[in-house]
């Protein structure tokens, strides 16, 4: 019953907003002005795999205006993303929004936007079809799947980019909704932008707490929102011990909301100091993992965040297949067990490929 209802309602839907007609033809020959790009439905990993499609639309309408819809912890990745002008914050808790807030919000929507981009990968979200439309532009792109059960096409959208039911990288998804358009991007990889003052602070938190810049700094972090994603914490802990017994390494510990035990547990098998805090604001954590060597993680949102800032990682998978989720790029490595669990990657694999890594991407050579 609740199915059919649903279904129901998204037929009144469709006949009350579906986007005007429009053809491709029609946005080649009236290129767009304002651009709105809306992710505000999925996780952290999600929005920073969608950053390819900044870059490529940058590069096909250098002189437009390209404003993005994201949650609050999206937005402060796309706060100085050299490729993005305007951040509107969509708060997903109703209770944060109040008459001040929402007027405000519908201000930003209505800026005259020739064209709405909806990243639909992951899963079909209404509500950012909604914002699509309700931004008033004339054109709304989007992909063709996934589409709403019971409904045979997006109706919200007017232009539709082809889908290719193939296992695909995240940002090759993403970068397909504007290949539809023309804009490409022949570098896939991941992006945020830190100032140097962030850096800056960074470095001299991690100083005052024991940090030798000349020494390699290595990143550990034991958790993962999915339990089936989480290397054992001991497991990390032992990595640690063998790198410190094999080089010169530092170790910088960091663990998210509600992941207390496991920081605790990791922490309690090491043999060797480290340094440990927990970072409560994501740019800050982004700017601390730019002044690491490696990162060695689970497949989670923050090993898209250290990518974003180009630090070589090693993230352990499970479940989840590498070739979908991994960042794109040779600095990032992924090691995944035949039997698709976390706790079947053995340690000295991970040991082997951070040595490796180690001489083979030192900080002198990271990105700025």
């Amino acid at each position: 019953m609740e199915r059919q209802f649903k279904t129901l309602f998204l037929r009144l839907l469709q006949s009350l907003a579906r986007a005007p007609k429009a053809a491709f033809a029609d946005l080649a020959a009236n290129p767009p002005k304002r651009i709105l790009v809306i992710r505000q439905h999925d996780q952290l990993g999600d929005f920073l795999l969608s950053t390819p499609v900044f870059r490529a639309l940058r590069a096909f309408y250098p002189s437009a205006e390209i404003s993005v819809v994201a949650r609050p912890y999206s937005a402060a990745l796309a706060m100085h993303n050299r490729y993005i002008d305007q951040v509107i914050v969509f708060h997903d808790q109703f209770r944060q929004w109040n008459l001040s807030y929402a007027s405000q919000f519908w201000r930003q929507l209505r800026q005259d936007f020739d064209l709405a981009v909806v990243l639909n990968t992951v899963s079909h979200s209404l509500s950012s079809d909604l914002i699509a439309r309700f931004s008033g532009a004339r054109f709304i792109l989007g992909s063709d799947q996934p589409r709403f059960v019971g409904l045979e096409h997006n109706f919200f959208y007017n232009l539709i980019a082809p889908y290719r039911d193939l296992p695909l990288p995240q940002n090759e998804k993403n970068l397909d909704i504007v290949r539809a358009i023309g804009a490409d991007t022949a570098d896939h990889s991941e992006h945020m932008t830190l100032l140097q003052e962030e850096r800056q602070h960074a470095a001299e938190r991690l100083q005052k707490s024991g940090w030798n810049a000349e020494r390699p700094l290595v990143a550990l972090h034991p958790g993962a929102g999915k339990i089936l994603n989480r290397w054992p914490a001991q497991y990390f802990a032992q990595v640690a011990n063998r790198l410190a017994a094999m080089s010169n390494c530092q170790f910088f510990v960091t663990w998210g909301p509600a992941e207390d035990e496991l920081a605790t547990n990791l922490m309690q098998n090491l043999q060797t100091e480290a340094i440990s805090f927990q970072c409560r604001d994501i740019r800050e954590l982004a700017a601390i993992l730019s002044h690491a060597s490696l990162f060695i993680c689970n497949d989670t949102g923050v090993m898209h965040l250290a990518a974003a800032v180009d630090t070589p990682l090693i993230a352990i998978f499970g479940p989840t297949p590498p070739e979908e989720w991994k960042p794109v790029g040779d600095r990032f490595v992924s090691l995944r067990a035949p039997d698709h669990r976390c706790e079947s990657v053995a340690v000295e694999e991970v040991v082997s490929q951070a040595m490796g890594m180690l001489k083979m991407y030192p900080v002198a050579e990271k990105a700025g």
